[in-house]
């Protein structure tokens, strides 16, 4: 039975390939890739576009972009081939690639599920379903080193299943303009606290007075 294609647009193929915008951009610019016209959506990718770029630069620092062009055309001739060989010393995994890419791209799916936008909640700042947990928070709170285990429990209503999708649903759809303040998403602060950047106790430089 054949697979189901789905369309991307830039934000989420990098999201999905694990790559930058701009790189995905880059190579469009270079023709390594050919974005599609899809409806309302504009520009768009396909699955082999998006295998194209974790090819592309996965291997960049390993083959030169004439050697990566000709593994593009071999793997075009034989979409079923599971492994490539790249050179007599290099053998790519294709299956692999497609395997992590398929993952990544039915998380995107999922997390889209779990998430909206909803006028006067939270400033209308996306939350995950049934919730007035903004995503961008938790995935902010991930980035900087939180754990699930951490969040959930700070977050009684949203599953581990809910914070782990929240970075690559972020990676998909940068936010916009300046943040919002937490009075415009409709959350009010609790608790404020002063840290002082000088370390009180270090001991002074000898011959220092006070």
């Amino acid at each position: 039975m054949a697979s189901t294609s789905h369309a991307y647009t830039p934000t989420e193929a990098a999201a999905v390939s694990e790559i930058t915008v701009e790189s995905v951009h880059s190579a469009t610019d270079k023709r390594i890739i050919e974005t599609h016209l899809v409806g309302s959506r504009g520009r768009s990718l396909t699955d082999e576009d998006l295998l194209r770029l974790k090819l592309w630069y996965g291997v960049g620092s390993i083959l030169s972009a004439e050697r990566r062009k000709r593994l593009f055309d071999t793997i075009e001739q034989n979409p079923d081939a599971e492994t490539v060989r790249a050179d007599d010393y290099l053998i790519i995994d294709v299956a692999w690639a497609r395997e992590q890419l398929a993952a990544r791209a039915e998380a995107l799916r999922e997390a889209e599920r779990m998430i909206e936008n909803v006028k006067g909640v939270v400033g209308g700042e996306p939350v995950f379903k049934r919730t007035r947990v903004p995503v961008r928070t938790i995935a902010a709170m991930k980035t900087q080193g939180a754990s699930t285990a951490e969040i959930v429990k700070g977050y009684p209503s949203l599953t581990e299943r809910m914070v782990d999708l929240a970075e690559i649903w972020v990676a998909a759809h940068p936010a916009r303009g300046r943040p919002k303040k937490l009075s415009e998403q409709g959350l009010k602060v609790k608790s404020v606290k002063h840290l002082s950047l000088r370390n009180e106790n270090a001991s002074k430089p000898s011959g220092s007075t006070s």
